[in-house]
């Protein structure tokens, strides 16, 4: 089937493969918001992003992708906050200015600092991409440093990223975290990230998209 054919489809499609941590956020997002998303396997052993109809979606060409009607969107955590603000669900992305602008902060550095983190280290231990020694024990150190800074947040917290409510800032980093968690490295010990994780576990959609072994 085309992406001219899925877009004439009125059910909202996500394209990219379930392995991408950026797909998984947004299900799981999805599954939060008891939303139906019709996937589609797109990116490595799958069709390409690089191809002509995807990249007139995406001209990144990168996954996912979320078609809704005619509206298209991509980068994931835009998607998770499009999809929130679609269903109403202020808990996960609140209205009041300051309450949002923590959420989106912390969604920020997830998408920024912390992504930048760990990108040499997973992509060489992981993936098999090649790197240095050096570049790998530099990126590690950076990868737990920076989960450092989230087990600090939610000691300060005592509950969840940005306070006592579970919101989008949750569910970002906890995909992060599990990466984190799952990655054949040496880590630091983290007790609040810890107890964060076990109180995401109880969760919808949990399971299925975060604690379900994929790195």
């Amino acid at each position: 089937m085309s992406i001219t054919n899925i877009r004439t489809d009125t059910a909202m499609k996500l394209l990219g493969r379930l392995a991408s941590i950026n797909v998984r956020k947004v299900m799981w997002t999805a599954a939060l918001l008891d939303l139906h998303l019709d996937r589609e396997d797109w990116g490595p052993g799958f069709r390409s992003p690089k191809e002509p109809e995807y990249l007139a979606l995406n001209p990144n060409g990168l996954i996912p992708v979320l078609i809704d009607g005619d509206f298209v969107l991509w980068e994931s955590n835009t998607i998770c906050r499009y999809l929130a603000s679609r269903q109403g669900a202020t808990a996960l992305l609140p209205n009041e200015p300051h309450a949002r602008a923590k959420v989106e902060q912390w969604m920020d550095w997830q998408g920024g600092d912390l992504n930048n983190s760990w990108r040499v280290a997973f992509m060489a231990l992981v993936r098999g991409q090649a790197a240095t020694p050096e570049a790998i024990e530099q990126s590690i150190a950076s990868w737990n440093r920076h989960m450092g800074m989230l087990d600090a947040q939610l000691a300060r917290t005592g509950a969840y990223v940005t306070g006592d409510e579970f919101t989008l800032a949750d569910v970002v980093l906890g995909l992060s975290a599990q990466r984190w968690k799952n990655a054949p490295i040496e880590r630091t010990e983290l007790p609040a990230v810890e107890a964060w994780l076990q109180r995401l576990g109880t969760r919808p959609g949990f399971a299925e998209y975060v604690g379900n072994g994929m790195p």
